[in-house]
C-alpha cells in the first residue's frame, strides 16, 4: 500500500489483522453502520439469525428513504418492521421522508477519521467529511453490527491532485464526471482514490461529497477528501464542531497512481446515455431538445445545489416542454428552502416538489416519455434505470440542468445569459434530530406476513454438474441482474422477487430466466452465469446474489467481477470464477453443460480451477479459471454461504 496517505492513516487506526505490506486483504474495525430500507430489511433479518443482542458499533443508524411509494402494504410492512426491530438492537431510526441516508449521515452522524460501511453502494458520500466509507451488502453491514470485522482488499491508492478554482457555471459534478472520463467505470477494484492538493480548499464538504458520491461508478472501493479547515467549516454551521478532526496525507506520500485535475481548465459535462464514463461537454449537445429535467438525489440534493436551483429560476419560467422535478436530500434542507422563501420561487417557476427520498433516481416514480430526453442530477444513468426502457438519461450538475429547464434544451450554462447565483451558506443549517427515533427495546417486532426469512443454501457439491443459464456481456449491473423501480416492495420476499431476475432479457412468448433457472435446479443439476466485463458494477444489493442462490446458481464465471457483487457472491456461496483465457468466453453458449470435478478441492488460494464444456454435439473442451478467494472466503462458499458457518 502506497505511503504517507491518508487512506493509510485511517486504515491503520483501524487495522484488526492484516499486513499492508504483505498481505492482499485486510481486516478493519467499523466504527458505523447505516442501511436503507431496500436493502435493510434483509441486513436485519440476517443480524437477527445471528442471535445477537445490541449492536457492538459506535453508531448505527437505519433510514428508510427507498420504497416509500407504498402502492399496496408491503413497503409500510418493512417501515414498521425496521422501526421496531432498531429498537430492539438499539439502531437510530430515520422514518420516511427525514432524508436520504447519506446526504442526511454527513450533515448529521458523520466523523472525519472514523470508519463507516453501508448497505448501499453510495455510503462513500462520507467520505467528503474524511471518513473511510464504504458500500456493503447487507449481510456484511450485518456482521459489522454484531461486531465482526469487515474485510477489504489491500488497496491501491490513487492520488488525484486538484489545483486551481471552480469557475462559475462549473460544478463538483464536472470534477467527477471528468475523473470518470479518465478511470472509467471499470478495471478499478480494489482501489481507493484520495483528493489532495491545493484545488482541494476551493470544496466546500458538500461539493466534496457529491465527488465521493459518485465515486461510486468508478468501481473503487471507496473515495476520501482530507479534512481541514472547510470540514471544521462545515461541523460548525451543522452545530457539530466538537467532531472535528485535522487529517491529512503527509506532504510526501507516495501514491499508487496520481491523476491531475486543474479546476480552472474545467468545462460543463454531461455523461450520456447509457453509462456514467460515457463522458461529452454539455457544449457537444447543445441544442439537444430536452423533455424532463429533474435535481435532487443524494448527488445533488444539497442545499447549495438546490438553492443554486432556486436562484436561477427566480423571477423565471420552465421551459413549457419540460416537465421539471426538484427532490431534496433531506428535510433539514426542504425546511431551509421554505423558511427563506426559495421554495416558493421554485413552485413559480413551474418545479414539481417531491418527497424528501430516492423516488426517481431508483425509477420510483418519474419515468420520462418514451423517446424523450431526461436530464437528472442524478449518480447512475443504466439503461431503463428510469423506468423507461430505451431511456436517453444525461447526468448533469445542477447548474446545467436548470439551464436545461429554462432553454428546453441542452446548452451550456455559461452561455445562458444570465448572472451566476451565488449562493450564501446560512450561519447555521437546520439541524432538528427530533425526527430520528431511539425506540424502547421490549416492546417486540412487528413482523407483517409480507416480510420473509433469509433463505439457506446447500454446502458447496463436491461436483458441479452445471447449465449455463445465461451468457451476459459487459458491464452487466446489478439493475440488469434484479431489477428495482416497481419491484422493489418484494425485497422482503425472496421467492416472489427471484422471478424478476434478469427480467430485461426476457424475450416475449419464451421463459424467463428464473423458469429456466428453476427447471434446471428441478431437474438436478446446478445453474451458471456466464459474464463478460465488470459483471455486478452499480449497486450493492445482495438480492443480485440471494436470489439467484435461491434459483440453485452455483457459479458465476466472467472476465471480471465487481468488488462488492463478488462479496455478496461468496456470502451466499455462490462461487465467482474468472476465465484466465478471456478468448474461452466465446466458446460458450446458453444451454452448455459446464461441469466441475472436486470443485472444493480444487479451490485454493491462488489456484486455477478447471472445468470441462460439453458441446451439444457432446465435444468437449477444458476451461481453465482463477479465482480471487482468500481462505477465509473459501470456507464460506464450502459451507454454502455465511449463514451456514
Amino acid at each position: 500500500m502506497a505511503k504517507g496517505t491518508l487512506v493509510q492513516k485511517i486504515i491503520a487506526a483501524h487495522l484488526v489483522s492484516g499486513n499492508p505490506e504483505t498481505d492482499s486483504q485486510l481486516l478493519i474495525r467499523i466504527d458505523q453502520t447505516l442501511t436503507q430500507d431496500a436493502t435493510g430489511t434483509m441486513a436485519y433479518l440476517e443480524l437477527e439469525a445471528m442471535k445477537t443482542g445490541k449492536v457492538a458499533t459506535e453508531l448505527s443508524v437505519s433510514y428508510v428513504d427507498h420504497n416509500m411509494m407504498q402502492n399496496g402494504p408491503e413497503n409500510r410492512n418493512d417501515h414498521l418492521y425496521l422501526q421496531t426491530v432498531a429498537a430492539e438492537k438499539g439502531v437510530i431510526f430515520s422514518p420516511p421522508g427525514n432524508g436520504i441516508c447519506h446526504q442526511l449521515h454527513l450533515e448529521r452522524f458523520g466523523k472525519p477519521g472514523k470508519t463507516l460501511i453501508g448497505s448501499d453502494s453510495h455510503t462513500p458520500t462520507g467520505g467528503g467529511i474524511g471518513m473511510i466509507a464504504i458500500g456493503a451488502g447487507g449481510l456484511d453491514v450485518a456482521l459489522a453490527m454484531a461486531g465482526q470485522p469487515f474485510t477489504i482488499p489491500t488497496p491501491r491508492i490513487v492520488g488525484v491532485k486538484l489545483t486551481g478554482k471552480l469557475r462559475p457555471w462549473v460544478a463538483a459534478k464536472d470534477v467527477i464526471l471528468k475523473l470518470l472520463s479518465i478511470l472509467t467505470t471499470k478495471g478499478n477494484v480494489g482501489s481507493i482514490v484520495e483528493y489532495f492538493g491545493p484545488g482541494v480548499a476551493d470544496l466546500s464538504v458538500p461539493q466534496r461529497a457529491t465527488i465521493t458520491n459518485m465515486g461510486a461508478e468508478l468501481g473503487v472501493t471507496t473515495s476520501v477528501f482530507p479534512s481541514d479547515e472547510r470540514t471544521r467549516e462545515f461541523l460548525r454551521r451543522q452545530k457539530r464542531e466538537a467532531d472535528y478532526t485535522p487529517l491529512a496525507a503527509d506532504e510526501n506520500a507516495e501514491y499508487d497512481r496520481i491523476v491531475e485535475i486543474d479546476l480552472d481548465t474545467l468545462e460543463p459535462l454531461a455523461a450520456c446515455p447509457s453509462s456514467p464514463d460515457n463522458i461529452k461537454p454539455v457544449r457537444e449537445l447543445a441544442g439537444k431538445k430536452v423533455g424532463q429535467v429533474l435535481v435532487g438525489s443524494c448527488t445533488n440534493g444539497g442545499y447549495r445545489d438546490l438553492a443554486l436551483v432556486a436562484s436561477a429560476l427566480k423571477g423565471r419560467k420552465v421551459h413549457p416542454d419540460v416537465t421539471f422535478g426538484i427532490a431534496p436530500g433531506s428535510r433539514p434542507v426542504l425546511e431551509m428552502l421554505c423558511a427563506n422563501g426559495m421554495l416558493g420561487d421554485l413552485v413559480a417557476a413551474g418545479a414539481r416538489i417531491l418527497e424528501v427520498g430516492c423516488g426517481p433516481c431508483i425509477g420510483q416514480g418519474q419515468s420520462p416519455a418514451n423517446d424523450t430526453v431526461t436530464v437528472r442530477t442524478f449518480n447512475r444513468n443504466f439503461a431503463g434505470r428510469s423506468g423507461t426502457k430505451g431511456d436517453e438519461s444525461y447526468l448533469v450538475s445542477p447548474e446545467t440542468a436548470v439551464a436545461a429547464a429554462i432553454a428546453g434544451e441542452f446548452i451550456d450554462p455559461r452561455d445562458l445569459g444570465i448572472e451566476f447565483p451565488v449562493v450564501e451558506e446560512p450561519e447555521f443549517y437546520t439541524s432538528d434530530d427530533a425526527h430520528f427515533q431511539k425506540g424502547e427495546s421490549g416492546k417486540g417486532i412487528i413482523r407483517k406476513p409480507t416480510i420473509g426469512e433469509p433463505p439457506t443454501n446447500d454446502p458447496l457439491p463436491e461436483n458441479i454438474n452445471g447449465t449455463v443459464v445465461i451468457k451476459v456481456g459487459d458491464k452487466i449491473t446489478t439493475d440488469h441482474i434484479m431489477p428495482a423501480g416497481v419491484h422493489l416492495k418484494l425485497r422482503s420476499n425472496i421467492p416472489a422477487y427471484s422471478k424478476v431476475v434478469f427480467e430485461c432479457f426476457t424475450e416475449a412468448g419464451k421463459p424467463s430466466f428464473a423458469e429456466r433457472a428453476a427447471a434446471v435446479r428441478d431437474a438436478g443439476r446446478h445453474g451458471i452465469i456466464i459474464g463478460r466485463d465488470s459483471y455486478g458494477q452499480g449497486s450493492s444489493r445482495e438480492h443480485a446474489a440471494i436470489c439467484p442462490m435461491y434459483l440453485g446458481i452455483k457459479v458465476v464465471a466472467a472476465l471480471a467481477i465487481e468488488r462488492i457483487h463478488r462479496a455478496n457472491l461468496i456470502n451466499f456461496g455462490i462461487v465467482p470464477l474468472i476465465f484466465k483465457n478471456p478468448a474461452d468466453y466465446e466458446l460458450i453458449e446458453e444451454n452448455d453443460t459446464l461441469n466441475f470435478t472436486a470443485l472444493p478441492s480444487q479451490l485454493a488460494p491462488g489456484s486455477e480451477v478447471k472445468g470441462t464444456l460439453v458441446k451439444s454435439d457432446g465435444k468437449e473442451q477444458e476451461i481453465i479459471f482463477t479465482h480471487p478467494l482468500s481462505e477465509n472466503d473459501i470456507r464460506l462458499v464450502k459451507a454454502g454461504g455465511r449463514l451456514n458457518c
